[in-house]
């Protein structure tokens, strides 16, 4: 019988105490996972995986190292701690690593609140299948469609279990049920594709699977006949779907690593202005039921919301224990790590202010410009902030959807076009990133 993960990261602590470590966390993460591919009415492709996967770090004076494995015999253990030491041995110093002060840790988190987990049982693979296939026929069944390229339907359920030598403990289940599909239209040089998928970590929340088929199938058909819009300087409309990409890169520029390596567009701008006044990006890692949720971080800190911006002011950066010790600040209960690698900054679940505007009421606002739907490719300079990526979507004339566009990119200075930014109010309560539709003035298009 399989031990316990509170168990197995026990043995991994005694272990590298065994070995000499001066201090050490381990991480154990039991997982499985099944996907269900179907293609022209048929089963294609069947997966289950499932295992326990464990980690150790291990920490001499200032020095660390990590390492991991799938094998959970008391042998492997052992020879892991060994290892971990005499790697940490020869590795260099690092001045700002360490553990969360015992007064500091998480304690009396309440998981039944935060509904991370879905005590019904999990779906048989024939449930799955029958999801699949019942979300390609809907996407065949809208006129215009001439074929389903793919399909799927999947279930995850994974527990992770955190220790560390200071005196933390705790764990945590999650699980998520999706459902995509990519439908194409036209043929040859002409067709086009657009796909729709949802993901719910109860399954009871998850759409049919007709409705989402359908909405692949509609999303697809519209795209038929696109070309390249004109060139020009033009207003953007970040539809929904892609929004939280443009959130993201400040994110990502907000990161407490991207700081301390001074490569990042904001390093100057702690407390200065980069979302427009009235505007808040707040993360929340506790609102129930949703995917990026935790009680505690990758160090045993308590999670907390914060807000990152506040009234349109950049308050602060996203920090683990070591990123903070480096800039000489406090962690914001920000580590994230996986079994392989020590902690790392990460956010959580993020949500930016709506607007008091529709989609609709942005487009006929706009007048004449581009309702970006998906986008490939980026060129991101970290350091400046300049930004140029392809994007596809619809052209709007008149403040009317005119026709589909594709093969196009737009540019700017990611500075400057989030100090723009007009949030409409459709943002969707079940994602992690709840980023409403955002209008951009004055986007660099490059098309026709």
């Amino acid at each position: 019988m399989r031990a316990s993960l509170d168990s197995l990261t026990q043995q991994l602590l005694d272990a590298a105490q065994k070995a000499g470590a001066d201090a050490a966390d381990a991480l154990a993460v039991d997982g499985t996972s099944v996907s269900i591919d179907v293609l022209n009415g048929k089963l294609e492709h069947a997966e289950r995986s499932e295992g326990v996967d464990i980690g150790l770090r291990v920490m001499l004076g200032q020095r660390q190292a990590c390492v991991s494995a799938s094998d959970v015999s008391e042998a492997t253990i052992n020879a892991m701690a060994e290892r971990a030491v005499a790697m940490a041995k020869e590795a260099p110093e690092d001045p700002h690593i360490g553990q969360a002060d015992p007064a500091e840790l998480a304690r009396d988190w309440d998981l039944e609140a935060l509904e991370m987990a879905d005590p019904s049982a999990e779906p048989d693979p024939a449930a799955l299948e029958r999801d699949a296939l019942e979300a390609e026929a809907a996407a065949l069944a809208v006129e215009g469609v001439s074929q389903v390229s793919s399909s799927s339907a999947g279930y995850g359920r994974h527990q992770f279990h955190l220790a560390c030598s200071n005196g933390f403990s705790g764990g945590y289940g999650r699980t998520n049920r999706a459902i995509s599909t990519v439908a194409i239209t036209g043929e040859g040089a002409t067709m086009e594709r657009d796909y729709a998928g949802e993901m719910r970590i109860f399954q009871a929340d998850l759409p049919s699977a007709q409705e989402i088929g359908t909405k692949a199938g509609n999303r697809t058909v519209e795209r038929l006949g696109a070309k390249k819009p004109p060139t020009g300087a033009y207003p953007v409309l970040y539809d929904e779907r892609i929004s939280a990409s443009l959130i993201g890169h400040l994110l990502s520029a907000s990161n407490g690593a991207m700081i301390a390596r001074g490569s990042s567009w904001l390093l100057d701008a702690l407390g200065e202005q980069v979302l427009p006044d009235g505007i808040d990006l707040i993360e929340d890692p506790h609102r129930a039921r949703i995917s990026g949720s935790r009680p505690f971080d990758g160090e045993g800190l308590p999670t907390q919301l914060r807000k990152i911006v506040d009234n349109g002011q950049l308050t602060g950066w996203t920090m683990d224990i070591a990123t903070a010790r480096q800039l000489g600040m406090q962690s914001t209960a920000s580590a994230s790590r996986g079994t392989s690698a020590p902690p790392s900054p990460s956010i959580s679940n993020v949500a930016l202010t709506k607007g008091n505007s529709t989609k609709e009421d942005l487009i006929a606002q706009m007048g004449t410009g581009l309702l970006v739907t998906s986008m490939i490719g980026s060129t991101i300079n970290p350091n400046t902030g300049d930004y140029s990526r392809g994007a596809s979507g619809f052209w709007i004339e008149n403040g009317e959807v005119a026709y589909p566009v594709n093969e196009c990119t737009i540019a700017g200075n990611l500075r400057d076009m989030l100090k723009r930014i007009i949030p409409a109010n459709d943002a969707e309560p079940h994602l992690s990133r709840m980023i409403p539709s955002l209008l951009v003035e004055g986007m660099t298009l490059a098309g026709d």
